[in-house]
């Protein structure tokens, strides 16, 4: 049974730009395998499943294919198949993001007018 180094599998599966990158994510605990954690070296075959914490939430991925070269990212994507339920985790927290968007986006991304701020004081009873 073939197997590989999980930073070696990161970096061509292209979750990450850079071996070190991978490996640096996997010694701060946020990569996974099998529900356990992971060091740089630990080797990975076909059908294990991967957590890998890059965003919020976390993308559970099984592993469907082995390369240690970095190709294309439609060959990339053949190396792994995202589960049902870490997909469904994704959308709803976009949805989430979506329906409880950032209060600092309401600002049309700049700073308070000194007429605001004497508006924003009025309001606060100053």
């Amino acid at each position: 049974m073939e197997k590989i180094r999980i930073d070696k599998w990161l970096w061509a599966a292209r979750f990450y730009k850079t071996r070190s990158l991978a490996a640096d994510e996997i010694i701060k605990g946020r990569v996974q395998v099998n529900g356990q954690q992971a060091k740089p070296a630990r080797e990975i075959a076909v059908g294990d499943l991967v957590s890998v914490r890059k965003g919020d939430p976390a993308t559970l991925v099984r592993v469907c294919g082995l390369s240690s070269v970095r190709g294309p990212a439609t060959v990339a994507s053949r190396l792994y198949e995202e589960t049902p339920e870490s997909v469904a985790a994704r959308e709803q927290a976009a949805e989430m993001r979506r329906l409880a968007p950032e209060p600092a986006h309401d600002m049309a991304a700049r700073r308070p007018t000194k007429r605001d701020r004497r508006r924003i004081d009025l309001m606060r009873g100053k």
